[in-house]
């Protein structure tokens, strides 16, 4: 029927056009499509630079409506309850944010679910500790609960002390002081004092390394059980109260924690892959990470009823000794008195798969929706939350609302912005790490940059700002933006008071910038992607503060009324945090030129190999008898500087309207942190990948430098054979050399 109709219209009876009028109509045609076309792309190339409004208007209009008292309120909501990753309680959470973003603006928003282990306390069957006389009849037990604080009484669903992962079991015998059961702690023991752990229980105070490497030591010496307590000394600030009338922890409070020793693998069955309904799991007896011996935590009162009866060898410095009124004698066992009692543990710790649920948002891009800026932070809480992790969560959830306002009004980032609320981080990263393994691919290939957002505030004293050489430049130039909060410096900006709190002595007196480390979401992105990362929050006084952290970190006093209380009446400084991130991700999402500086990168790689080389130099027989040297290093370092110089030289010059070569160099700058990962890892934790920057081996919070190069050292200077040891230095000086020249050659002008 069609071809007969067309058949019919086209017909010899039809009038004829001339050819003339034909001929012209084509013409208007083509020029209607070219001004079609013309038009479009102006319309076009004006979203992609300004959005029809002048891109330092669209940022002061997203720092204007970033609110204190919105950030103060979802604060208060969200720290009600408790949120433990698995529970019913934090997937209500996860629903609530999602639904809030959607109305936010955000274009989508989905949760992304994962199966993974989990850790936790038995109802029915309490942990604790006893004192155990000669009969076997328990004379003291540690306390089941924290006392509640004032209003929370009532609050159902709070878990009991427990550390996660701890497995079951009822070890007794005599017990142990080790300090902070440190590495050097055990030499100290073992060596110095030659008191032997096995078989021992051992107590240990928190602070100074993570806890499971505290009890991976444990394990080492050979120790059938650990206890952790918080010492006054570690969690008590001098003139300050206890909780509620103050910010210091109660002798009845207990830090909880997973005791894992993951070293960047993400869910224990499932390392290195996503935990789907299809992933392969490995069973509990081949996890990765999990404690073979059972460890719990008590807080400082009862910690003095087992110390206070400890015998055997006074400790050997003053190092050893916190704030209790006991003499922290070592042991092993009690004084003569009590010689004939044992300390016998109760852990009762079921791991169980279970199901933890992201929530990620996402801003497309108008230019760039194919590159990806992350700001994420995790949700779950030991208890109410309310420093760790819900003063970040209340923040990012500011930050949504108010991207997502000038969303609707019809402004989009340039690149695409990814917004998470990460489940399970106190089991493990595993919420951030699952995620980033399912989407490695894609991440690889397309993220920018990941900013971290736990918690905003650990002190109020001054910034704390750790990340990748390449954000330098931008973290100091938001700080210049924006103005200080900080008592005496009003009128002043961040910067002016961030420098003069905490001046950096390597630098010339800038503010000082940490390493990234690990012990949070972060980890995955940078130690194994290699995708640019950074983090940003208010903090101590760390040059005068003998406090490990905040007092009642982990506690089930971090409720809201802690910080609006003590830490930040008026939120200025969950404000403060809010421009900073989001600034960060403004600039990182919005900027036509990448803000990234390669040649900071350059400057630190020759600080940390002047470093490494001049701690080696003690050895410098012993490298010369085995042919170490770290020429190679030093010249592959030179090579960087001075491409990373050329490239900068270039990049100002370039010309920001050719959108190839945009897209070139900054596919160069975005890319160059990938060129510092190593796809066979650092020996013995092939999940951290980078070769500039790992956690401490003995500490997962330290970030260090040249990693592989570090823990070779340390094997030299804990006596390790010294020709497989120095082999080991020669190889891992090999392969930063390498590396060091494949990330400067990445920066090469491209043929």
């Amino acid at each position: 029927m069609w071809n007969l109709l067309h058949e019919t219209s086209s017909s010899a009876d039809s009038p004829r056009r001339p050819r003339w009028f034909c001929a012209a109509a084509l013409v208007v045609a083509v020029s209607l499509f070219f001004l079609g076309f013309l038009f479009g792309w102006l319309i076009n190339s004006s979203r992609e630079t300004t959005n029809f409004v002048p891109e330092y208007n669209v940022k002061k209009k997203f720092f204007e409506e970033l609110k204190a008292e919105n950030i103060k309120d979802f604060l208060y909501n969200f720290t009600r309850i408790p949120h433990v990753a698995g529970t019913e309680q934090n997937f209500n959470l996860a629903k609530q944010i999602q639904s809030q973003w959607r109305e936010f603006g955000l274009d989508s928003v989905q949760l992304a679910h994962y199966d993974v282990l989990l850790s936790y306390p038995d109802e029915t069957h309490l942990n604790y500790i006893s004192i155990i006389d000669e009969d076997g009849n328990e004379i003291f037990n540690t306390s089941l609960f924290e006392p509640p604080p004032p209003g929370y009484e009532n609050v159902s669903d709070i878990l009991p002390p427990y550390n996660a992962f701890s497995p079951s079991g009822m070890p007794e015998g005599e017990l142990v002081y080790v300090n902070y059961a440190r590495t050097e702690d055990f030499f100290k023991l073992e060596r110095d004092m030659s008191i032997n752990c096995s078989g021992k229980i051992v107590i240990a105070r928190y602070g100074k390394i993570f806890r499971g490497n505290k009890v991976k030591n444990a394990q080492l010496a050979g120790a059938k059980g650990v206890i952790l307590y918080s010492d006054p000394a570690d969690y008590f600030a001098p003139g300050i109260e206890v909780y509620p009338h103050g910010w210091n922890l109660p002798g009845g409070g207990v830090q909880h924690g997973n005791v894992l020793n993951l070293n960047g693998a993400g869910d224990p069955l499932t390392p290195g892959y996503p935990a789907n309904e299809y992933a392969y799991r490995f069973r509990i007896a081949e996890a990765v990470g999990l404690p073979a011996i059972p460890v719990h935590p008590i807080g400082y009162h009862d910690a003095q009823e087992l110390l206070q009866k400890m015998g055997g060898s006074a400790p050997p410095d003053s190092t050893w000794k916190g704030s209790l009124s006991v003499p922290y004698n070592v042991g092993p066992g009690f004084v003569a008195n009590y010689s004939t009692q044992r300390v016998k543990m109760h852990i009762q710790t079921n791991n169980k798969v279970t199901r933890i649920y992201n929530v990620i948002g996402t801003l497309k891009g108008a230019v760039e929706p194919d590159r990806y800026v992350i700001l994420g932070g995790h949700r779950d809480s030991w208890g109410f939350g309310g420093i760790d992790p819900q003063s970040g969560a209340a923040v990012v959830h500011e930050i949504v609302r108010s991207f997502g306002k000038l969303s609707k009004a019809g402004w989009k980032p340039r690149r695409t912005i990814v917004f998470a609320s990460w489940d399970a981080e106190e089991f493990g990263l595993l919420g951030s790490t699952e995620w980033a393994e399912e989407n490695s691919k894609l991440l690889q290939e397309r993220a920018v940059a990941y900013i971290n957002a736990d918690s905003s505030i650990e002190g109020n004293y001054t910034l704390r700002v750790d990340c990748t050489p390449l954000m330098h430049r931008l973290v100091y130039d938001i700080a210049k933006e924006l103005q200080s909060p900080d008592k005496d410096f009003e009128g002043k900006s961040l910067y002016e008071s961030w420098k003069e709190k905490n001046p950096s002595q390597e630098f010339g007196g800038r503010p000082r910038i940490n390493k990234l480390g690990s012990g949070n979401d972060f980890e995955v992105f940078f130690q194994r992607l290699g995708i640019a990362s950074g983090r940003v929050r208010y903090t101590k006084h760390w040059a005068t503060s003998t406090l490990s952290g905040y007092p009642l970190y982990h506690s089930i006093y971090e409720t809201y009324e802690l910080v609006e209380k003590f830490y930040d009446p008026t939120f200025k400084y969950h404000l403060t945090v809010a421009k900073f991130r989001g600034g960060m991700l403004y600039e990182l999402a919005n900027s036509i030129v990448l803000p990234f500086d390669c040649r900071d990168y350059a400057i630190l790689l020759r600080k940390y190999a002047d470093q490494i080389c001049n701690i080696s130099m003690k050895h410098s027989q012993e490298m010369h008898m085995y042919s170490v040297s770290f020429d190679p290093l030093f010249s592959a370092i030179n090579n960087f500087t001075e491409i990373a110089s050329k490239f900068n030289e270039k990049l100002l010059l370039m010309d920001k309207t050719n959108p190839i070569l945009l897209r070139i160099m900054n596919d160069q700058l975005m890319f160059l942190e990938r060129a510092f990962i190593d796809p066979l890892g650092l020996p013995g934790r092939p999940f951290y990948r980078h070769v500039i920057y790992a956690p401490s081996s003995h500490n997962k919070y330290s970030g260090m430098s040249f990693p592989g190069i570090d823990d070779a050292l340390f094997d030299i200077e804990n006596k390790v054979d010294p020709a497989k040891a120095w082999g080991e230095v020669k190889r891992q000086i090999s392969i930063a050399a390498f590396t060091v020249q494949a990330a400067a050659e990445t920066l090469r002008e491209v043929a």
